[in-house]
């Protein structure tokens, strides 16, 4: 089975999550499970790599100086060929509706450029804005949105 890392975050992310299980607390046999489900080794490791990125920047956003509200974020050539204009759009959605903050949305992009994909679609990134938002502290109602949107599979109308 050819499976890449965002599909172990995400079947990790479905299965156990929400049962509120902590994923390094019992590591190795998720791995086993995820090995059982199909997944390969090495995306296995890579998706917990992942998570310790993401954990590391969850970590260090208490120490982050806040942008200025008035900054408008210009994307490198390197984020634009993994994410292409519709994603761009849907960032730029999500903070101006307060869904992301400065900083939220800088951990959304380091995680999409963690990704070994080429590019990423934008059902791919509301995973991984998802991801990023669930242990976000202050962030409880914008994950809640978020959610909605992924599992509802809720229209959203980007103007």
């Amino acid at each position: 089975m050819k499976e890449n890392v965002l599909e172990v975050l995400m079947y990790l992310f479905e299965n156990y999550i929400n049962d509120d299980i902590e994923l390094d607390t019992d590591e190795e046999s998720l791995r086993v499970e995820l090995q059982e489900a199909g997944f390969q080794q090495v995306e296995i490791s890579k998706a917990f790599d992942w998570l310790e990125g993401l954990a590391k920047l969850q970590d260090s956003s208490h120490n982050s100086e806040p942008v200025k509200l008035s900054s408008v974020r210009i994307f490198t050539q390197e984020e634009q060929d993994k994410l292409d204009c519709d994603s761009r759009g849907f960032l730029m959605f999500l903070e101006q509706t307060g869904v992301l903050d400065n900083h939220t949305r800088e951990m959304v992009i380091d995680r999409v450029m963690a990704l070994d994909a080429d590019d990423i679609d934008l059902e791919q990134l509301k995973w991984v804005v998802l991801m990023v938002l669930f242990n976000q502290p202050g962030q409880e109602g914008a994950y809640a949105w978020m959610e909605d949107l992924v599992f509802e599979e809720a229209p959203v109308i980007v103007h």
